[in-house]
């Protein structure tokens, strides 16, 4: 029973074949590289990348345009050059709201990074809790195994009955399938920490090396990166309302020309012209209205962004609050329930306690200590949260 329970662990923690080569990441190197290899940055690149296209056309002045003509009166030949006059108020506004959306997305694509790496943290830490609870399971087999040894002595020295010995069985067995089952959790906590990274093999190609220990302190979010790019996205929306309403008329132009071969002026005869468009039939109420349009939306984003992350940051602070004053319950927890555990057994062996007994002690020692370990994994998520809540915008978050 001892070596099946060895060797059924060992395999199952290690489902890889011998020639594969596992790499071993820290919980930092696993978030760097899935921010190296995020399949999510891509979208958010191209955000940014069309952002930065709005801004170039918004900088681009308009083209002079070059016509020529001919007329059957004097002067025959006509050149003429129309330069479109770019109003500087019109202009500043254009610009403006680009810069503000190519900020927007260069927040929105820093909140992405951010993303992928609470991603990758938490995934780590469900892969380090799986890990934590497959050793926990393996002493538990071994304790029961063990346990099913003393009580099959004790039977043949007279001290013990087939009853008890079915019942250690019974423990021994049930204690067996669940190291089985946590290793297959172990195992799927891995892939799905490989898919994160980017890997797509389906064998095991990482190991968690970390500890499950104490996370470290978190700090008190303020403003998310989620609301100051959609705050930066409805300031963009307002300007670009604003230019459709100024820009009522079209853009003006500025003709500047020649005509010659006249027979009774020799030389170029030099023309001068204003042209603008009037608003007959189209006042630019369909640009107006798609951009008050996109305002009402980009106010309404900004206004679930806000709620959005209000909630999560009451939920992420309450869950770690509630996760660490566990933590510190479980500690004396875990600490008393071993010694009851100790005491079962030594009691057991002199006689003086039943075996039901010893088995609810180790149930309840192995119920409290696995406990401690989802708490601490759950103390390290909400941390993780909090701190992706806290990131502040850089200064220039370029992809």
């Amino acid at each position: 029973m001892l070596l099946r329970i060895a060797l059924m662990t060992a395999c199952a923690a290690y489902a890889v074949p011998v020639t594969a080569q596992v790499t071993r990441l820290s919980r930092s190197d696993a978030i760097q590289a899935a921010m190296d290899r995020g399949a999510r940055l891509g979208v958010a690149r191209a955000d940014t990348a069309v952002a930065n296209a709005g801004l170039i056309s918004a900088r681009a002045r308009p083209n002079p345009s070059l016509s020529a003509s001919y007329s059957k009166s004097v002067p025959n030949y006509h050149t003429a050059l129309d330069i479109p006059i770019d109003f500087p108020w019109l202009r500043q506004l254009r610009v403006r709201a680009a810069e503000l959306g190519l900020q927007a997305a260069q927040v929105r694509y820093q909140f992405a990074r951010a993303t992928i790496a609470l991603d990758a943290d938490t995934t780590y830490t469900h892969a380090i809790a799986a890990r934590e609870h497959l050793s926990l399971s393996r002493r538990n087999a071994l304790d029961a195994d063990s346990l099913l040894h003393m009580v099959e002595r004790r039977r043949d020295a007279g001290d013990a009955s087939d009853m008890d010995v079915e019942l250690a069985r019974v423990n021994a067995g049930r204690e067996e399938n669940l190291a089985a089952g946590d290793s297959l959790t172990l195992i799927s906590s891995l892939l799905d920490l490989q898919a994160v990274l980017g890997m797509s093999g389906e064998r095991l190609e990482v190991q968690a090396t970390d500890s499950l220990v104490a996370p470290p302190e978190a700090a008190t979010p303020g403003r998310t990166l989620n609301e100051t790019a959609a705050s930066m996205s409805l300031e963009s929306a307002t300007l670009s309302a604003q230019l459709q309403h100024r820009s009522f008329w079209t853009t003006p132009s500025i003709s500047l020309g020649v005509e010659y071969k006249d027979p009774d002026q020799s030389g170029l005869l030099p023309t001068f012209g204003i042209g603008i468009g009037l608003p007959l039939f189209d006042r630019n109420r369909g640009q107006i209205a798609q951009a008050e349009a996109e305002r009402v939306r980009a106010a309404a984003e900004l206004a679930l962004a806000q709620v959005e992350a209000r909630n999560q940051i009451a939920h992420a602070l309450r869950e770690r609050e509630n996760a660490l004053a566990r933590v510190a319950r479980d500690r004396v927890l875990v600490t008393s329930a071993n010694r009851v555990v100790a005491m079962s057994l030594t009691a057991y062996r002199e006689g003086a306690s039943s075996l039901p007994n010893v088995l609810e002690a180790q149930r309840t020692a192995r119920d409290v200590l696995a406990q401690y370990l989802d708490d601490l994994a759950n103390a390290w998520i909400a941390t993780a949260e909090l701190r992706v809540l806290a990131i502040s915008p850089s200064p220039n978050p370029k992809p």
